[in-house]
């Protein structure tokens, strides 16, 4: 029997790359309201307790709603919102760090954040082994396609011809960092510094480190085998241990795509490492990682419906 899914805000740019990797699939129904009903309470609350697992693509204060909205004690749901990331009851969407029976089990699930990925899958094995230290003031440098910002940013980079780049959380205090803070096992929030290029979607995530200022860190060598042996199973994150690239890229017309890759470039001279994750932050920053999520919890494969061709 097929699972009946209701994606809540199928409108938006997750919602409906989410519905692209479920369609055709025998395993899901996919239920969708009229646009004339979207915003409809009535139907919105009776979808949301009559479907398997709902997947919230809303703001934050809207995906609180919803999961209110929720009397039925069967449903699921997945949140791609911010709204429950660090939550209580709430199980983090990230299975290669949290483990996959966690969110096989899991009723509540939180989506990770696009830049948090990226950071999180670098950062949070290394700090858990104790090769690197938890108690250290990190940055974080990163760009991403104008795409995660939703349709306005979308519609300003489409129409403003001139744009290229934007920097932003210059005010500090962005909302990813608690994300990033806890669920890394960090003392401190981290200092990040976003950004978002001329390009629809992908995204590059940086974590810069002099070893040799910092107590109890592990050599570059060891930080880049203890990540290759985390992900070893992982048919979406792999971890570059053969010759380094002299570049990386982000291409304005790339393909939806559900991976992501680790690099760890060092200057054994120096001890100056720079941890870097490439992912497309629509796959594996958003819709990809719904999709792995659900699959999970609907005891399928974990990477059914998943763009995993580089």
């Amino acid at each position: 029997m097929a699972a009946r899914i209701f994606i809540d805000g199928a409108a938006g740019t997750t919602g409906l790359e989410i519905h692209q990797r479920l369609s055709g699939r025998e395993d899901v129904e996919l239920h969708r309201l009229p646009d004339e009903l979207r915003k409809d309470g009535d139907a919105r609350r009776d979808a949301l307790n009559t479907c398997d697992i709902a997947i919230l693509c809303l703001p934050d204060d809207a995906a609180r709603e919803a999961v209110g909205m929720i009397d039925s004690d069967s449903t699921r749901v997945i949140d791609a919102s911010s709204a429950h990331r660090v939550a209580d009851g709430w199980t983090y969407g990230f299975p290669e760090i949290y483990g996959r029976n966690a969110i096989r089990k899991a009723r509540f699930v939180s989506n990770p954040g696009c830049y948090p990925t990226g950071f999180l899958a670098l950062v949070a094995p290394l700090v858990r082994e104790g090769l690197l230290p938890a108690d250290w003031p990190y940055s974080v440098h990163a760009v991403s396609g104008y795409s995660g910002g939703g349709n306005a940013l979308i519609d300003r980079f489409e129409t403003e011809g001139d744009l290229a780049w934007r920097g932003y959380g210059y005010a500090m205090g962005h909302k990813h960092l608690a994300e990033m803070q806890i669920h890394a096992g960090l003392a401190h929030p981290p200092l990040f510094a976003p950004a978002v290029v001329d390009a629809m979607r992908g995204m590059v995530v940086e974590v810069p480190l002099s070893l040799r200022a910092m107590p109890r860190a592990a050599t570059a060598p060891e930080l880049r085998n203890a990540l290759a042996a985390h992900y070893r199973n992982s048919s979406i994150i792999s971890v570059s241990t053969g010759k380094m690239p002299q570049e990386l890229l982000l291409q304005r017309g790339a393909a939806p795509w559900d991976g992501m890759e680790l690099f760890v470039f060092a200057d054994m001279e120096t001890d100056q490492v720079r941890l870097v994750a490439r992912l497309d932050n629509l796959g594996k920053g958003a819709s990809g990682a719904a999709v792995q999520s659900l699959n999970l919890m609907l005891g399928r494969e974990e990477t059914s419906g998943l763009e995993l061709s580089a």
